[in-house]
């Protein structure tokens, strides 16, 4: 996967999340499980950038 297609995904996701949490709790299951993905996508995106 490149940068580009990686920072969709972050945004996309970053988006996502952002809307579920208008509607549940931050510790709320669904949240913390896209909060576990997003850390994932974000440090696959670092490693791409050193």
């Amino acid at each position: 996967m490149d940068k580009q297609e990686l920072i969709g995904k972050i945004e996309a996701l970053r988006s996502v999340m952002s809307q579920v949490a208008r509607y549940q709790p931050l510790t709320s299951p669904e949240i913390q499980h896209m909060s576990h993905h997003l850390d994932q996508l974000l440090n696959q995106y670092d490693r791409l950038a050193q």
